[in-house]
């Protein structure tokens, strides 16, 4: 260590320490402490939501993060239901499962070509995404709609396309979640989810887009909070030298910047903590972490100080810091970069949308429309974007019920002489939101029933209408082949 000293500043050493670090903050300005951060060597921010009001204002939000620093400018813009940029809105994108409906790999180049031009026109230089999750799960409660598809092969030529489209750009993709989020029926968000797979079927299926997705170029990838006993053993992936250092660098060969998922979910926070989870993932292999948006100013200083003091005791070589702001060096070389390829028109999303939707029976008339939407709680991962037909309908009279609430002869009999149009989302997760449908579908078997999640339960003998999700791109086309 004598060494070290002789050779690093603590000024030198905070900084390696802070070039770790995506922080968060709340408002749609940038506070004090954060600019002075990344004058101090910070690494970047991840924003969400609440830091977005519009284009205009998040340009002048990440034009002044720049005057202080390079940083890294992230955040989640998936398309679909998982939106910062439109998350007052909802998406103009549909998600993947709607590309993966498609199966067009040229169409998700483009669209995510036009999330990529929307991101670099704000100032936003590194989107977490694509999801490469194969989600062979269908009650999986955090990815579903996220994941382009249950088969390996589609998932893995649709992530490819999205690194394409997204980096030609010149906006970073971040490929999640590795090794593979599709197959748990937990949420990473409130503990850790279980992969049970030996190693030759995450060969064969989880990591077959991760290889495809290296091939491709990518810029980053992201790690998942699962636990994969065959290679994590009791610990999460995040956390795991074998998963990050042993199978991704070392099998797959991968050498671009690691990017751990957020360290204040509960999947790290619960049995680790903040700043002891942020060692753990660093001495496991990954170069930024992704702190979510609970830590506070004195939480990023309390995991600075951890990692300065880990690096002083010998838990986290020094050597490992040094990889990670080299990588991080390289991707900041490659954002200022110039990037070539014809801006994507910004209508694709709705093209993309209604090529997505299908549709069993066949859409009759319409007379004076009811149409009842199914309230489904968000998820943490997508927030409470909004979703559904408002204001897609100004003709149809939409009423929202939550399915413990829902009064079904009040409805039956407000819909007495009138189209009746049942909206849900991801029903065959809701056994509440099922029985609401099934009871006014036993008495109106002539209504139609639209599917905004996957479209897994299927009522019998119904006109149904599967969207893949529920951006606002998607509920404009389902709105058009109603006619309303």
């Amino acid at each position: 260590m004598s060494e070290f000293i002789a050779e690093h500043s603590d000024q030198g050493l905070h900084r390696l320490a802070a070039g770790t670090l995506l922080v968060a903050f709340q408002g749609t300005t940038v506070p004090g402490w954060v600019l002075r951060d990344l004058e101090n060597g910070l690494g970047g921010v991840t924003l969400f939501g609440f830091n977005v009001a519009d284009a205009a204002q998040l340009s002048t939000l990440t034009a002044r993060l720049r005057e202080a620093g390079e940083p890294v400018i992230s955040l989640d813009e998936e398309g679909g239901d998982v939106t910062r940029l439109a998350y007052h809105v909802g998406s103009p994108y549909p998600g993947n499962a709607a590309l993966g409906a498609v199966d067009d790999a040229e169409l998700t180049r483009r669209v995510y070509r036009s999330i990529g031009d929307d991101l670099a026109r704000c100032g936003v230089n590194l989107d977490m995404a694509p999801s490469a999750d194969v989600n062979t799960a269908d009650d999986n409660p955090v990815i579903g709609t996220r994941s382009f598809g249950s088969d390996a092969a589609l998932v893995a030529r649709h992530t490819v396309a999205a690194v394409h489209g997204l980096q030609s750009a010149g906006v970073a993709a971040c490929v999640k979640h590795f090794p593979g989020h599709g197959a748990t029926r937990q949420d990473s968000h409130l503990e850790i989810p279980l992969v049970d797979a030996s190693l030759e079927l995450l060969r064969e299926r989880e990591l077959v887009p991760f290889r495809a997705a290296i091939a491709a170029g990518t810029k980053s990838i992201m790690t998942a909070h699962v636990r994969v006993p065959a290679v994590t053993g009791l610990i999460p992936a995040t956390l795991s030298p074998a998963a990050l250092t042993g199978l991704l660098r070392g099998e797959l060969g991968y050498d671009g910047v690691v990017i751990s998922d957020a360290l204040d979910m509960k999947a790290v926070t619960d049995a680790y903590g903040l700043a002891g989870g942020a060692v753990l993932s660093l001495a496991a292999g990954a170069d930024l972490l992704c702190l979510g948006p609970l830590p506070t100013e004195d939480d990023i200083r309390r995991i600075i100080s951890e990692i300065v003091a880990a690096v002083l005791d010998g838990r986290l070589p020094l050597a490992r810091l040094e990889a990670a702001a080299e990588r991080v060096a390289r991707l900041r070389t490659w954002f200022g970069t110039p990037h070539t390829g014809q801006a994507e028109e910004n209508v694709i999303g709705l093209a993309a949308a209604r090529r997505a939707i299908s549709l069993t029976g066949s859409a009759s008339p319409l007379i004076n429309p009811l149409v009842v939407e199914v309230d489904t709680p968000p998820t943490i991962a997508v927030g409470d974007v909004p979703w559904g037909f408002t204001p897609l309908l100004p003709q149809a009279e939409v009423l929202r019920v939550k399915p413990e609430d829902a009064d079904v002869p009040g409805i039956l009999e407000r819909a007495a002489g009138r189209s009746l149009i049942v909206v849900v989302k991801d029903a065959h997760r809701y056994q509440a939101s099922r029985s609401v449908v099934s009871a006014l579908l036993s008495a109106r078997p002539d209504a139609t029933v639209v599917e905004m999640g996957l479209p897994i339960w299927r009522p019998e003998g119904v006109t149904y209408l599967a969207t893949y999700g529920a951006a606002r791109a998607n509920a404009q086309a389902a709105a058009e082949l109603l006619g309303v």
